[in-house]
């Protein structure tokens, strides 16, 4: 798993990402790129956590907006 935006950003465009999650609570603004280019490169994007949430999914301390399972 992948976590923030610039990272996975990276991981989709390679091609390496199964899932994104985007935070339900992050700013349209920041992932409204990052949403495009799921749905052109084909990834099923998931909205269900809070950026808290999902730091702590992905095991780490600071709130993240975004963050992919990688291949």
């Amino acid at each position: 798993m992948v976590a923030g935006l610039k990272q996975s950003k990276k991981a989709v465009e390679a091609g390496n990402v199964s899932l994104a999650y985007v935070a339900k609570d992050a700013d349209a603004d920041v992932v409204k790129s990052f949403l495009r280019l799921c749905e052109k490169k084909g990834v099923t994007v998931e909205r269900a956590h809070d950026m808290k949430e999902l730091a702590k999914l992905c095991k780490i301390e600071v709130p993240t907006a975004v963050a992919v399972v990688t291949i």
